[in-house]
Parts: C-alpha cells; sequence; structure tokens
C-alpha cells in the first residue's frame, strides 16, 4: 500500500467471487460493486488473499479479501463483507542494550529456530545456532544417498540438518492456530526476502517446494550471520549444565556440547524437532518436565493426480489457475476400531513419497513435492489416532511413544527386505486381507524402491482394522480413492512428537528450568512450516524480554 493520511480510510473486503477465467478489470469492478457510493473515492487496492471455491465443481470460483484505500468521506456503511483493514505490521518487542555479553544459544536450525535465531538476530542478540546436522546443500546431498542408494547418514537425513523436516515435504505454509498479532505474516514476509516466491503473501494455501526451501534457508543463513549471529554445524547438544537452589528452583547455566565444549548461557531456545530421540531421553535424565503426547500411525497412500483432479474440479480439471487438486479426509470409526479417528495428513499434490528415517534399520515415510506439483501421483498420510495408553506394552513412561514409533518402524524395515526399502501393499489386496505380490497401475514414487507384501505385518492390529473402515468410505467421498490398484507404503510414523517439553504459557520457558524454552514441533508446539515459524517468533520474544529485563 502507498502512504496515506489521516484523512484516508483502509478497508478490507471479503468475499469478493469471480469466475475462474476472469481478468484484472472484473476484479476491479467486483471491488467498486462492492463499495457502492464509496467506488468513486478508491485510491487503491490489493489482493491479500486468492482462494480457489470448488465447492460446486460446475461453477468452481475465485473467492478475494481486497484491501483497499479510500480518500476522504468515502467510508462506506460497515457491513460483515466490510470491515476495517487491520495492522499486520511487526513491531520489535525489545533490543539488545550494548552492554550485554551473554549471547542466547538456538539448538536446530529447522523452521522455528531459524525463525527464532532471525527475530533474535534482529534486535541485536547475536544467538548462537546449534544444528547437529549439516549445511542444507551436504545435506541434500546426503538424503539422495538414502533415496538413490538405500545408503543413511544418522546425523544428515531428511529430519537432520539446516533446514529441518520441512525442507523435504510440500513446503506448505498455512495453519490453523490462533494468531492475533499476525506473526505468521511476519514469517511469510521473512520467506519472501529469502526468495520464495510473493504469491505465497496471497495464496489462501501457499507452498513453496522443496528446491526452493534449500536456497532460502541459505539465505536466511546469510542474513543471521550479517547480524552478529553464528552457527555450529555438525555439533551436538549432549547435556545441559543445570544448577539447583536451596529452594529448589533450577537454572539452566549452559549446554555441553559433542566436543567436550561448555557454552555458558543462561538462554536457550530448544527448537530439536520431532526426531530428537537422543535429545528427549537427556531431557527426561535431567529432570526437565516432560509430558507423554498423542500422535497417529499409518502410511502413505498413492493415486493418480488426474484421479483427485477429476473429482475435485470435474470438467475444470487441468485449467489454468486451479493447480493439482488437494483433499481432507476424516472418518470416525464405529466398527472393530471404534472410538479411533483415520485422516488424512499432510497431503502432497503432484508429489512423491520419501523415506523419511533418522534411524539405521527403520524404515520412514513422508510425502514431498517440488512447486510445480507436477508429479503423476497424488499422496497424502492416511493415518490413525494414538493414545498415550497405546504405548504401555512397549515399556510405557515419557518415552514410550518413542519405543512404539521404534518398534513398527523395524519391522516396516523387515518387511521392505532390510534395504531401506519400504513394505507397500495394493489398497485392494489390503482390505481383501491378502499381501501384494506385483503392483498394479499406480506406479510407487517411493525411493529407493518398495517390496510388496502385507502392511499387517508393520501395522497394530486397531489400526488395520480402522484403515480398512476407513477406505471404503473415502472411496465414496473421492470416487475412485479405494480403487484396487492405489499404493499404500508404510509407514508413516513421525507425524508428531511423542512428547511435549511443557513450559508455561507467559514465560515460555520450561515449567520446572529457566532459562530453557523450548519450542516447536519437537517441543509438541507446532504442528507445520508456518505454525514452527510463529512459535519460534514467540520464544524469541520471550528469551529477548527476559534478557533485557
Amino acid at each position: 500500500m502507498t502512504d496515506t493520511t489521516s484523512q484516508t480510510t483502509e478497508l478490507r473486503l471479503t468475499e469478493l467471487r469471480l469466475p475462474l477465467d476472469h481478468d484484472a478489470q472484473a476484479l476491479r469492478d467486483a471491488v467498486c460493486a462492492r463499495l457502492g457510493h464509496a467506488a468513486h473515492q478508491l485510491i487503491e487496492y490489493r489482493i491479500f488473499r486468492r482462494a480457489v471455491d470448488a465447492r460446486r465443481k460446475s461453477a468452481i470460483r475465485v473467492s478475494y479479501t481486497v484491501d483497499v484505500v479510500l480518500g476522504p468521506g468515502g467510508s462506506p456503511p460497515p457491513r460483515p463483507d466490510i470491515r476495517p483493514m487491520p495492522d499486520m505490521r511487526y513491531r520489535f518487542l525489545a533490543q539488545a542494550p550494548a552492554w550485554l555479553a551473554e549471547r542466547p544459544v538456538v539448538i536446530g536450525a529447522g523452521p522455528c529456530g531459524l525463525m527464532a535465531a532471525l527475530l533474535l538476530a534482529q534486535m541485536g542478540f547475536r544467538p548462537i545456532v546449534i544444528e547437529r546436522g549439516r549445511v542444507v546443500r551436504q545435506r541434500t546431498k546426503d538424503t539422495w544417498g538414502l533415496w538413490r542408494r538405500g545408503v543413511l547418514d544418522p546425523a544428515s537425513n531428511v529430519q537432520f540438518g539446516e533446514g529441518g523436516a520441512g525442507t523435504f515435504s510440500d513446503g506448505k505454509l498455512y495453519s490453523r492456530i490462533k494468531d492475533r498479532r499476525h506473526l505468521g505474516r511476519k514469517v511469510l514476509e521473512e520467506f519472501v526476502r529469502a526468495g520464495a516466491p510473493e504469491e505465497i503473501l496471497v495464496e489462501a494455501h501457499p507452498h513453496i517446494g522443496t528446491f526452493r526451501l534449500v536456497t532460502m534457508v541459505e539465505s536466511i543463513r546469510a542474513s543471521i550471520e550479517q547480524l552478529g549471529g553464528e552457527y555450529r554445524f555438525e555439533t551436538k547438544v549432549e547435556d545441559l549444565v543445570i544448577e539447583t537452589a536451596t529452594d529448589g528452583t533450577r537454572q539452566l547455566e549452559g549446554v555441553v556440547l559433542d566436543s567436550g565444549e561448555v557454552l555458558r548461557t543462561r538462554h536457550v531456545v530448544l527448537a530439536v524437532g520431532h526426531s530428537a530421540r537422543e535429545t528427549f531421553a537427556m531431557l527426561e535424565q535431567r529432570g526437565v518436565h516432560l509430558d507423554t503426547k498423542p500422535f497417529s500411525i499409518g502410511v502413505r497412500i498413492e493415486h493418480p493426480q488426474s484421479l483427485i483432479d477429476r473429482d475435485r474440479y470435474g470438467d475444470f480439471a487441468g485449467q489454468a489457475g486451479l493447480g493439482a487438486a488437494e483433499y481432507r479426509l476424516v472418518h470416525h470409526c464405529a466398527g472393530a476400531a471404534a472410538g479411533r479417528t483415520v485422516y488424512s495428513f499432510c497431503m502432497c499434490p503432484g508429489g512423491t513419497v520419501v523415506a523419511a528415517t533418522s534411524e539405521v534399520g527403520r524404515v520412514v515415510t513422508n510425502g514431498m513435492s517440488q512447486y510445480s506439483r507436477a508429479e503423476r501421483n497424488a499422496n497424502s498420510g492416511l493415518v490413525v489416532d494414538l493414545e498415550p495408553a497405546d504405548f504401555a506394552a512397549f515399556g510405557g513412561g515419557l518415552l514410550g511413544g518413542v519405543a512404539f514409533q521404534r518398534h513398527w518402524e523395524a519391522r516396516a524395515f523387515e518387511a521392505g527386505g532390510r534395504s531401506y526399502h519400504a513394505p507397500a501393499q495394493l489398497v485392494g489386496d489390503f482390505l481383501a486381507g491378502r499381501p501384494s505380490t506385483q503392483l498394479g497401475s499406480v506406479i510407487p514414487s517411493y525411493k529407493p524402491g518398495v517390496t510388496p507384501t502385507d502392511l499387517s505385518l508393520c501395522l497394530p492390529d486397531f489400526v488395520v482394522a480402522a484403515l480398512r473402515e476407513a477406505l471404503p468410505v473415502f472411496g465414496r467421498e473421492i470416487a475412485g480413492y479405494d480403487m484396487a490398484d492405489a499404493v499404500m507404503t508404510g509407514v508413516e510414523t513421525r507425524t508428531s512428537c511423542p512428547v511435549r517439553i511443557t513450559r508455561d504459557g507467559r514465560s515460555y520457558q520450561s515449567l520446572n528450568t529457566r532459562g530453557l524454552y523450548p519450542a516447536g514441533e519437537g517441543a509438541g508446539y507446532a504442528g507445520g512450516i508456518l505454525s514452527a515459524g510463529v512459535d519460534g517468533f514467540e520464544a524469541a520474544e520471550a528469551v529477548a524480554l527476559d534478557m533485557v529485563a
């Protein structure tokens, strides 16, 4: 928007719906029609949000939210679809004083850690970023080593390394979190500065894709370093230095690195991601307050993308402006798995299923897409919810969920042939209760490859029952979803973190260890790139305010 004076009026217009093939003049006409008599005072307008409304496949529309600036006397009467434009500008809450010697530490360089470090650097606190994995370019080569040759590097893979697990994903940048301060907008703006396409500021469901994420991560690193931040790659935090006062109060005083070096600091953002199992064990040993947390387990399912496009877009499928269609499915079981919920997770239009393990002798699946979303298959996690009681047979305790994940990941490794090939089964065979011996018309995208088998070998019985009940239901929602040749690949276990590193809601510090700021997916407080970035900002603000207090 251009600079305005106090005499102008800034408004947000919502639900402006136009045909798919409209032009720019049609949008301007719709804005003027909505403004009515005030249209002659229109100074400028800008698209804030663009979404495709495909609820009626015979009449797909594009829905806009538009911000407008009106001249003096141009305010229309208030109505639900015309309201004041919110102020989404970010304002720094603190600035590092020149005398401050202490430097905060950020553990983890995923979306949460990157945003925490960036904001701390922008406020002048010169953070030190500790990352157990490698720089993103080398990490990409290591990850391709698993996908192409079946060679896993436990220190550098889909889960560990610069950029975090989100680097090898669809790059989705939307979330359902409550965001009254518009921090998500700042995340997107920082991504655009780092090289993301500007359209992510407008699209209702923005995404970036892996290749663009790599260059963005490098750009963010450069910004942090230019502002006085420091990175330590291939460096693992082995322990915490915690001092306990006579009244039982615990204060973090530093972190111990795998080199033996001790970094002295009283402010640490813990943004380790959902697969930092060794760190969770160290935290438990150090008495940091943890809780068990529900997550989900299941498979990746693949269909021809054209099947999803036809169901969602009808005759409009393939038209410019629509792209590859997405879906979201939920089923509440009533049969043998009564009380369980089956749902689609992290759906990747025009994408691929990827090997996402971080431990030797285990198989884990995930999905990713490039920016174009142009691959032949659509894939999604198809998962079943779990509760902590499900982990009792695996030792229970705070890390029972980790033991549960490891058990089924090891079973998947065995079922896949002990070569990091993933076990796979056709939907028709799965529903019939027979092992698959060959594949059909849907070519699985998982690399290094799949082994046709029986997925019940590597999933709990109640998960198998829940998926068998849900698939025909989903087939009635999306024609062909339960097609016999659709491919299911196992196992999907890293849907979210199996523990929560509990924190105080106001200070963002650990419930029992002052100076430790758990944040992001690994702490159990985010679920995706955008929400993790927002949580990183909030943790950084809490650190900054405490350091200058």
